[in-house]
């Protein structure tokens, strides 16, 4: 179920060696925090965006398809989700985010849904 979401898009620009830790996140609308964590492992791809005050400290997953570009001479990863769209995505489980199946199809259900 939404196993497509777990990868990056071949158009996205991304590569198995980029280090995304640090990159700045930009949603369609704007700037959304930095990256805190990511996976390259193929069908579990994701990134853990720190929000920082902006969604007060909240911690978001962001399967890797909804990643529209990467940009690493300006160290930044364009998603294609808007921030109302990411505010509304369902908590950061740090505990669940490795290897729960039922997490993943929690997150699958929201951004398969979404786009």
């Amino acid at each position: 179920m939404h196993s497509g979401l777990w990868n990056y898009l071949p158009t996205a620009g991304h590569t198995r060696d980029d280090d995304l830790s640090g990159y700045r996140v930009e949603a369609s609308d704007g700037h959304i925090g930095k990256v805190d964590k990511f996976s390259h492992e193929v069908g579990s791809q994701y990134l853990v965006v720190d929000t920082g005050v902006w969604i007060f400290g909240r911690k978001v997953m962001l399967p890797a398809s909804t990643v529209s570009r990467v940009d690493n001479d300006e160290r930044t990863v364009h998603v294609s989700w808007t921030k109302d769209e990411i505010k509304a995505s369902p908590e950061f489980d740090e505990d669940r985010h490795l290897g729960d199946p039922a997490y993943r199809d929690q997150l699958g259900g929201y951004y398969g849904a979404g786009h």
